[in-house]
């Protein structure tokens, strides 16, 4: 069921108010209890009795690394034990009874990207799982405003994860009030989003060629914001696109054709938080899920509802 909102948006009539507890359990990364290899990680090989078979490596982009005799092995997405045991697997027709010891020398996997209020916006670079709280800290400590989260000026981020999802976090709550609920785990790629004093933004996620966050300037339209989100993928859908105003838990449909060549008055103004979400093409359609409390925030798309 829905309804009418302002300005033609739709009201869902199935969102609910939720706990922070419940939008951090959904959103937070697993927990992980050892290092997983990753593309860019720098890792020695050796081989006992066996320095044909020794070496350093750098796991590629696509999660391998070419092992002498054995060919191309996949150690990405597998802790040091179970890539030992792939290595050992991919040798047994050669030899016997290898002993084996897979060692990281330079972590690069675990990368987290912020942009917005840092002194360099960028990579960051891990050792093990980091939490929001890791993030900003180190964040803080390079932005042009000084050193520590005050003199950061920060008051709230966005963690984007993927192409399909973004919580909204008050750090304040995090920084000032100890709400260590709100210090979630984060995953590999996620990208945290630190905005300035008073900035407002907007999302373009989906099937676009660079989703994320947008500074909302007083004139920005849905093309101006999908332009520099780089516009649509190769395999973004031409059918449907949703743009949902968080503000009020309001959405609106277009197709795509509609909105890129159609008449002007579609081409509407933005409001603050609104979400432009593209979906993959040959969806018929997909769900979402938009969450709020009063320091927490979150948007999801479900995925696949059903095939066309």
């Amino acid at each position: 069921m829905a309804q009418e909102g302002s300005a033609g948006f739709t009201v869902r009539a199935d969102q609910k108010i939720v706990t922070a507890d419940e939008i951090v359990r959904q959103f937070e990364a697993p927990l992980l209890t050892s290092y997983i290899l990753g593309d860019g990680d720098e890792i020695s090989v050796d081989v006992w009795n066996h320095p044909e078979l020794s070496g350093k490596h750098v796991i590629g982009p696509d999660g391998k690394i070419t092992v002498p005799i054995a060919g191309i092995v996949k150690v990405s997405e597998l802790s040091r034990e179970d890539a030992q045991a792939a290595i050992a697997n991919s040798l047994i027709h050669y030899y016997s009874d290898l002993s084996i010891t897979l060692r990281v020398d330079r972590y690069t996997s675990y990368r987290i990207y912020i942009l917005g209020r840092a002194g360099v916006p960028g990579i960051v670079q891990f050792d093990s799982q980091p939490t929001l709280l890791d993030v900003v800290t180190r964040a803080s400590a390079i932005t042009s405003g000084g050193v520590g989260p005050d003199s950061a000026g920060l008051g709230r981020c966005a963690i984007l994860r993927g192409r399909d999802q973004v919580i909204w976090v008050d750090l304040k709550s995090l920084l000032s009030q100890g709400s260590l609920a709100l210090n979630i785990r984060l995953a590999r790629n996620d990208m945290v989003y630190l905005p300035d004093a008073g900035e407002r933004e907007v999302y373009v996620l989906g099937e676009v060629k660079h989703p994320g966050a947008f500074r909302l300037t007083p004139t920005m339209s849905f093309l101006d914001a999908f332009s520099q989100a780089g516009g649509a993928t190769e395999d973004a859908s031409e059918n449907k696109i949703e743009i949902v105003r968080s503000a009020s838990g309001t959405q609106r449909e277009f197709r795509m054709s509609d909105l890129l060549s159609g008449p002007e008055h579609l081409n509407f103004a933005l409001e603050e938080g609104d979400i432009i979400y593209v979906p993959r093409r040959n969806l018929a359609k997909f769900g979402y899920v938009l969450q709020k409390t009063s320091s927490l925030a979150a948007f999801a798309v479900l995925g696949t509802l059903g095939a066309k």
